[in-house]
């Protein structure tokens, strides 16, 4: 069986797999396996990453090798594999792309030298710039989503409420995220006023604060939805193109807006924070319905509105949510 690798102490091989002292190269004699390795304590440095190894064909001197990352690094390289007539084909699913060669069976940490073959001239993955972050990769590891979605039979997605102050997000949200909990699924609310408590505290609300504040909790909400979690944003978030962006971090149906189509002069009658009424005496500024716009969602896969002038209560609405949730495979692992 593959094994996972230990850097520091070196080259092993299990079940027909070689891979070296520094994590920087790998070999299959046949057959299918997974194994997992590290370039961590390596002369390289870098990645972490699973593989899954397939014997294509048998060749002799020169077969080729098909080396990928799957994921996040889509980049295919081609090695060449110099055999005495024992090379083969492999194709790496999962894979760890480094530079460097095998030789053989060793138990001491050094590789030792055999004809069974090498492989030379993999390439890493180039480092990357991401913003103002320079020299990075991305870190690969063994747990992919979709085991931890078998792990909790449901499926990760982000279920974003919008709408304007008072028409009713927050109660939805935190509804919906019990009814949820009764059901033994997982989820967690991430609510305007809370990150502004702690992860947003240093931002205001001025256009480009709200859209930083917007951009992080997308980020921190596909990290939420990548673990599995039914995770339920409720912000104003009154941009489209804000809320398109988040949306974009998405995988295709894993985004689900839902859009409190309140009418604004219900919310100011609702008022529970009591914001409306400061800032219509002037005390609050650039306030969403008052002095600043809230554009409004115009394809959201859910709208929560008045039926002949009379709202759905929270569990109302929520009964409608759980719906989608179950008629879209949400609250299922497979």
């Amino acid at each position: 069986m593959a094994k996972r690798v230990d850097p520091v102490r070196g080259f092993v091989r299990r079940g027909g797999l070689c891979w070296s002292r520094d994590g920087s190269a790998l070999r299959s004699r046949g057959g299918e396996m997974v194994g997992v390795g590290s370039l961590g304590g390596g002369r390289r440095g870098g990645e972490v990453g699973q593989w899954k190894c397939r014997e294509r064909e048998r060749g002799g001197a020169g077969a080729s090798v098909r080396v990928g990352f799957k994921g996040h690094w889509h980049r295919s390289v081609v090695a060449s594999a110099r055999s005495s007539g024992s090379a083969r084909q492999e194709e790496v699913e999962h894979g760890v792309v480094a530079e460097g060669c095998v030789n053989g069976d060793a138990g001491n940490g050094a590789a030792a030298s055999s004809n069974e073959g090498s492989i030379s001239g993999l390439i890493l993955p180039p480092l990357m710039t991401v913003g103002k972050s320079t020299n990075i990769l991305w870190q690969g590891c063994m747990v992919k989503r979709e085991d931890r979605q078998r792990m909790l039979n449901q499926k990760g997605c982000v279920i974003w409420i919008t709408g304007l102050s008072g028409s009713g997000k927050s109660t939805l949200a935190c509804t919906l995220d019990h009814a949820l909990l009764q059901r033994g699924k997982l989820s967690y609310v991430l609510d305007g006023d809370n990150v502004r408590h702690g992860l947003n505290n240093n931002l205001g609300f001025s256009a480009v604060d709200r859209a930083e504040n917007i951009r992080r909790v997308g980020e921190v909400a596909k990290l939420f939805a990548d673990t599995g979690i039914i995770c339920i944003a409720s912000f104003i978030s009154p941009y489209k193109k804000d809320r398109d962006a988040c949306r974009s971090l998405m995988g295709a149906g894993d985004f689900i807006e839902v859009f409190m189509d309140v009418a604004l002069e219900v919310c100011e009658q609702r008022d529970p924070k009591g914001l409306y009424k400061l800032a219509r005496a002037g005390k609050i500024k650039g306030f969403t319905g008052v002095d600043d716009p809230y554009e409004e969602p115009q394809e959201a896969e859910i709208v929560m509105k008045a039926v002949n002038g009379v709202y759905a209560s929270p569990q109302e609405m929520t009964v409608q949510m759980l719906a989608y949730l179950e008629e879209n495979g949400f609250l299922r692992g497979d």
